[in-house]
């Protein structure tokens, strides 16, 4: 006997992308969806849109090209989620998402959908954030705000991203020190007032200022330098990894955990692993 299909298979549309759409609608249905995705809202669902957003991200740091493709996937679920949520609310719908950044495009590459002429890639991104510029500029006067250089870097980035992002619009208008030996300086600054503050009494509020103060004067360094420092980090993580595991590695052969050694054992170790390393 062959099997009979699933309701649900005959009445998705065979086209991805709305039977993407049809899929996240019949998994809101409260006639019958599921009931954790019934139960989110934009608040519960926005840390899952970023963590999908970072392991794109880890995919593409690992060219694997498989898993790039499941990441999109998992990401472009995000954004179909948002607008369906939206879409029930009387908002908007994944429609209007997709002709919003559609219009956008073409709004700020008038060199390719109009007669501007732009030569260069550096060209481009200056009339691109020119443009921008403009679009945060008429939308604060549209609000009846002062605008602002520091308009659109949106407080939910993580923070050493943001960080980088304020410094860099600040610099656009001058506000800026001239040169890495300068920042430099206020590094060693900061790393005082850290050191000042030990030595008299450790207040918990003061500290995590001046630590936060230490870690936006290096953000300031790794820009003066042209290092990420969101790629300077990460890279500093998978060090920090791949130098413990072997750590861990190096005490399994004496049949001993990294628990069982002395702070000095486990520095000899460290040493060892990374005179491996070359």
């Amino acid at each position: 006997m062959t099997e009979e299909p699933l309701p649900a298979e005959i009445a998705l549309p065979a086209e991805p992308m709305a039977r993407l759409l049809a899929v996240m609608a019949r998994l809101r249905n409260p006639d019958g969806g599921c009931p954790w995705d019934l139960e989110q809202d934009f608040a519960t669902i926005a840390p899952y849109t970023i963590e999908e957003a970072y392991e794109v991200a880890d995919a593409i740091e690992h060219r694997d090209m498989a898993a790039l493709k499941d990441e999109l996937g998992d990401l472009l679920l995000q954004v179909v989620f948002h607008a369906q949520m939206a879409r029930e609310a009387g908002n908007f719908d994944f429609a209007d998402v997709a002709q919003a950044i559609a219009e956008k495009m073409v709004r700020r590459h008038p060199h390719v959908f109009g007669s501007i002429d732009i030569k260069t890639a550096d060209a481009q991104t200056k009339a691109w954030e020119e443009h921008k510029e403009s679009e945060r500029t008429a939308k604060a006067m549209a609000e009846g705000r002062r605008p602002s250089v520091l308009d659109g870097v949106a407080s939910g980035l993580p923070a050493l991203m943001r960080s980088l992002k304020l410094q860099r619009r600040a610099a656009r208008v001058g506000f800026d020190w001239p040169n890495a030996a300068d920042v430099l300086l206020k590094v060693d600054e900061e790393l005082s007032e850290i050191k000042e503050e030990l030595s008299t009494g450790h207040d918990p509020v003061r500290m995590q200022d001046e630590v936060g103060d230490l870690l936006f004067a290096c953000v300031n360094l790794a820009r003066h330098l042209d290092v990420d420092p969101e790629a300077a980090l990460r890279h500093a993580n998978a060090k920090f990894e791949r130098r413990f595991r072997g750590v861990e590695l190096d005490l399994a052969s004496s049949g001993r955990m990294p628990s069982d050694a002395s702070l000095d054992e486990l520095e000899t170790a460290w040493q060892r692993v990374k005179a491996t390393e070359g």
